[in-house]
């Protein structure tokens, strides 16, 4: 085998493995969701293929001619990562938690085989370069670089190109074919055509079985699985699911009627606000809801909108009926970044809609991004949020604190069995600077027949629960699930 040989096999299947490590985030995100957690899990357990695999293929390089095993490894990889969405997609709905032992189970099942395999490639290739032991250093060093450099650039790839691109299924059904097609060409010297054929066939079942175990994506977006349901009950109402959660509901015809409570809530704290329009700063967009419902009550209101996924603005363009909006301006991109170019004293409310019931972006929970969303309110300005938490309610502690640690004020709204610890569920968070007239936030609670609780002790509420901060906020270890 030639040295330019060598470095490419080793570069190829060490990207080949870091392909497979992002892309698992996002084919497992349906089921276990995208937080800390999920991508510690899928680092580990990947790590600990590449060091099984890298022992396996070393012991076995000194035990049998490594050259003719390079190809049926990689006939066996490629079919092993074609095989393993769906393998996500059948094991994955039986998950009963987001928890660690869920994701490091997951994981394994589906991606920890094909990176032990790929990653037993190099020390192979190391023991055929190897001619003689004056030479070691320079053929271990040169394969080793060749490998990271390969990691690095599997790594770019994916993240930057890859996953913008493509659906994830589409996208390792490309890497586990081309996998597949170089053990083909390195397996041609050394088996027999009938042999070959029979080695091909796990593989092209894999791929056979990519479409037999759907994944619950219509639309795949760089960040979410997502996708619109009807309401069986309501002919014009439409949810929107995002991986596993239901994160907006839209009614085509009614933009006054909300679907879900904490939507209603957020408008029973905007209804004590001063009559007329209102200046509206959006942490999120999803479906759009609040915005339309707001333009509906409040004729004259301007909206801005912080929405990471551009492709979700598409969405609910085509079909939750949002539209082109005079009244409504998006930015896409990271809010903790786009707060920075937003004037101060412009907004007379931010709405807070970005957590998720898997997903929280820890950079949106701590006091610095508070202290931000404040210098873009104007003094009488109500900062108002949908937070998602259970029982023991660690995170909604600490995020309460966090917040009462910027805000004169601070009311937590939700139902009595919620704020007691009992059960958990969608919070919302109101703030500022001016009192708030929770008799009259009470009052149109009561006037719908609403059963949440308008609870004005934030102190009490968060008791001593940590401040959250840019260098300290462990949101996916604090936040508990369902």
């Amino acid at each position: 085998m030639s040295a330019a040989v060598a470095r490419a096999l080793v570069f190829f299947t060490s990207a080949a493995t870091l392909v497979l490590e992002i892309l698992a985030g996002r084919v497992m995100a349906p089921y276990v969701g995208v937080t800390l957690e999920t991508f510690t899990g899928i680092i580990g357990v990947v790590l600990a293929g590449i060091a099984v695999g890298a022992w396996l293929g070393g012991s076995v390089a000194d035990r049998r001619p490594p050259e003719p095993l390079l190809g049926p490894f990689l006939l066996a990889a490629g079919a092993l990562a074609l095989l393993s969405p769906t393998l996500v997609h059948a094991v994955g709905p039986s998950t009963t938690a987001a928890g660690p032992t869920e994701i490091v189970i997951l994981t394994t099942v589906a991606f920890f085989a094909p990176a032990v395999l790929l990653s037993a490639i190099p020390p192979m290739v190391v023991k055929i370069r190897l001619q003689s032991l004056d030479e070691t250093g320079t053929v271990v060093g040169s394969l080793s670089a060749i490998g990271t450099a390969g990691a690095i650039f599997g790594t770019f790839a994916t993240g930057f190109v890859l996953v913008a691109t493509l659906p994830s299924d589409v996208a390792i059904l490309a890497v586990g074919g081309t996998v597949v097609a170089v053990g083909v060409v390195l397996s041609y010297r050394h088996l027999a055509p009938g042999r070959l054929g029979v080695a091909l066939l796990p593989a092209l079942a894999a791929a056979a079985l990519l479409p037999a175990v759907d994944g619950p994506c219509d639309e795949e977006t760089t960040y979410f699985c997502a996708y619109v349901t009807v309401d069986p009950d309501r002919s014009s109402g439409r949810i929107l699911w995002l991986d596993t959660v239901r994160h907006s509901y839209v009614d085509l015809e009614d933009p006054t009627h909300l679907g879900f409570r904490y939507s209603r809530v957020m408008a029973d704290v905007l209804a004590t606000l001063p009559e007329g329009p209102l200046d509206v700063l959006f942490v999120g967009g999803g479906g759009f809801t609040v915005p339309r419902y707001v333009s509906a009550v409040r004729p004259g209101s301007s909206h801005v909108v912080l929405e990471i996924d551009g492709a979700l603005v598409d969405l609910a363009r085509r079909d939750l009926g949002l539209g082109d909006r005079d009244d409504l301006r998006t930015e896409i991109g990271d809010a903790r970044v786009l707060v920075t170019a937003e004037p101060a004293d412009a907004f007379d409310v931010v709405v807070g809609d970005a957590f998720g019931g898997l997903a929280v972006p820890w950079h949106l929970t701590t006091r610095e991004f508070v202290e931000d969303l404040r210098r873009l309110l104007r003094p009488d300005g109500v900062y108002t949020l949908n937070l998602i938490d259970y029982p023991p309610l660690d995170f909604a502690r600490a995020e309460v604190a966090t917040i009462a640690e910027v805000f004169d004020h601070v009311l937590v709204i939700a139902p009595a069995e919620y704020l007691s610890g009992d059960l958990g569920g969608n919070f919302v968070i109101a703030a500022s600077d001016t009192p708030f007239d929770t008799g009259a936030i009470q009052d149109r609670i009561a006037e719908r027949g609403g059963t949440e609780v308008v609870f004005d002790d934030p102190d009490a509420f968060a008791g001593d629960a940590r401040i959250l901060t840019d260098d300290f906020a462990p949101v996916d270890q604090l936040i508990s699930r369902p």
